[in-house]
């Protein structure tokens, strides 16, 4: 390396000592946002119908669009993580890890899932059970059992992860190889675009990446709230309602805040371990009280049945004979992880620095994915074996209110009330540790550098609040998805762009490294000259 990491570490300190925080990505995605929180405010039937209207017309229209990109960021990621590629290292060629491998998993795990394993664990298996994907089996049959399952590992494993890696790789590959030393997404174009990353096609992708960051953490937050409520009213009768909700949404915006002004060594990465610890002692909970060969059994056969229906599944639109159903949970659920990308992918970025290409994306895909399928297993397979032997009272609150299953199913074992407060609290954590990594990553996507500084994060702590209040009050759980929906659809189109740029980049670093230029792989300080590269993210 040209540059020692001490070194590097002093100029990226100074450049964000004096870097502006507050330029004009940070004033024009403000303002954005603003207006939708007043437009919910002041027109809020007016919103409600635009939003819902709008959305409709993208799941008509586009949902085959979804089901292309999403099932090409799979291929690519596979493609990338066993090609000539994945030795290349994110940083140095001496770099290490900044964080182990416990506490990287816990931390990425948290932020892309966590909460949402939590709210659909239960209720996602037995609303399939009860009414199948596409109307393909019998509903409450042992076939519909196993499709719950299967559908549940399809929406919950490879393919939101690959939508993840696609951002996390590129943000980090540009920040700690490129040297642009920021999570901004129009620093990843600069291979196809050169310098006018720095103008107004640069300053719009970044605008859209906080818009769909904004919408995708809000989302995360309305369904940590609605859940919350749920158990606080199944375990200690607090009313479910919009009251409630504005004062659990006020009381966790509190302790994001808090949390978002401490290091992410001591807030962000301290709450994910304790969060990961916690989901294992619930999860460790069931096996031991629930039917444990059942659960192994469903895992084994869930396993296979999503590998053989792999294909099929991501691209089936029952073309012939539409319905509702693919727009209501597969193309939700790609809506909502594209909406989560540039979040989860920056904050996973800010977390890899030091790992090579290889081990990230195996690392990001397989761990979490792994983990989802022993939850879905566990818990869906013990609730649809429960629901039969207690004549559907699960899934009647399921279908009724998705917020308040977990709660229903944990009632009928014992210590309900110790295992109602364990899902309380790690809900909350989840909820805290998720929102304080998206105030980092909306901090620095608008600032444009790695640290951004404590009122820029608070800022964006307070706005994330005010649009999941905002989008709860449009529609409850509907108004979450619809925002989530409308959010990722130009993000998307960005992203098939984006897998372009960083496949030229690794082409270009990696023929350059063997071409006997270099005897290094590219350094930050080596490849950010190349091609016209700025030291550091010149926009503002």
């Amino acid at each position: 390396m040209t540059t020692s990491r001490r070194e590097e570490d002093s100029a990226v300190t100074e450049r964000q000592e004096t870097a502006n925080q507050f330029g004009i990505v940070f004033y024009v995605t403000v303002g954005i946002s603003l207006v939708f929180v007043l437009a919910g405010v002041l027109l809020t039937k007016p919103f409600n119908k635009a939003l819902a209207t709008t959305v409709g017309w993208i799941i008509e229209s586009l949902g085959w669009f979804y089901l292309l990109v999403t099932a090409f960021f799979l291929v690519f990621v596979l493609f990338l993580a066993f090609s000539k590629y994945g030795k290349l290292r994110l940083g140095g060629p001496d770099e290490k890890p900044e964080f182990g491998r416990f506490a990287w998993f816990a931390m990425l795990f948290q932020a892309g899932m966590g909460i949402g394993l939590l709210f659909w664990g239960v209720a996602q298996p037995l609303l399939h059970y009860r009414t199948p994907p596409f109307g393909q089996e019998e509903p409450g049959s042992s076939e519909a059992a196993a499709l719950g399952l299967q559908f549940a590992f399809f929406h919950w494993t490879l393919h939101p992860w690959a939508i993840y890696a696609v951002v996390g790789l590129a943000v980090a590959y540009f920040s700690f190889v490129r040297g642009t030393n920021s999570l901004r997404v129009s620093s990843v174009f600069r291979p196809l675009i050169g310098d006018r990353v720095d103008g107004p096609i640069g300053k719009t992708i970044d605008v859209i990446s906080i818009i769909a960051t904004l919408f995708g953490v809000a989302v995360s937050l309305g369904l940590g709230t609605l859940q919350i409520n749920a158990g606080l009213g199944e375990a200690f009768g607090v009313p479910m309602g919009i009251p409630v909700q504005m004062i659990i949404i006020a009381v966790t915006a509190a302790g994001y805040m808090l949390s978002a002004s401490t290091p992410i060594e001591k807030g962000v990465n301290f709450l994910s371990q304790t969060s990961i610890v916690l989901a294992v002692v619930l999860l460790a909970y069931l096996v031991v009280v629930g039917p444990t060969i059942l659960q192994l059994n469903a895992f084994t056969q869930g396993i296979g049945d999503y590998i053989t229906g792999l294909v099929p599944m991501s691209l089936q639109m029952n073309a012939f004979e539409p319905t509702p159903w693919l727009g209501t949970w597969t193309i939700f659920f790609w809506a909502t992880w594209v909406a989560w990308a540039p979040y989860v992918g920056a904050f996973i970025a800010r977390i890899s620095r030091g790992r090579t290409i290889r081990e990230f994306l195996l690392g990001v895909m397989v761990a979490p994915s792994l983990f989802s399928m022993v939850w879905f297993a566990v818990f869906g397979a013990t609730a649809i074996d429960l629901d039969e032997r207690i004549d559907g009272r699960i899934s009647d609150a399921a279908r009724e209110d998705a917020a308040v299953a977990l709660f229903t199913f944990l009632r009928e074992f014992p210590l309900f009330m110790a295992t109602a407060i364990l899902a309380l609290f790690l809900i909350w954590i989840f909820f805290v540790a998720g929102a304080d990594a998206g105030t980092i990553v909306l901090g620095s996507m608008s600032s444009g550098v790695l640290e951004p500084n404590r009122l820029n994060k608070l800022t964006w702590g307070a706005i994330m609040g005010a649009l999941a209040a905002i989008l709860l009050l449009a529609d409850g759980l509907d108004g979450l998805q619809n925002g989530a929906i409308l959010a990722a659809t130009p993000f998307a189109v960005i992203m098939v762009f984006m897998c372009w740029s960083l496949y030229r980049a690794l082409a270009a670093d990696y023929d350059e490294m063997h071409s006997g230029a270099s005897a290094d792989p590219p350094s930050n300080e080596g490849r950010r000259r190349d091609r016209s590269e700025p030291r550091g993210d010149r926009s503002s």
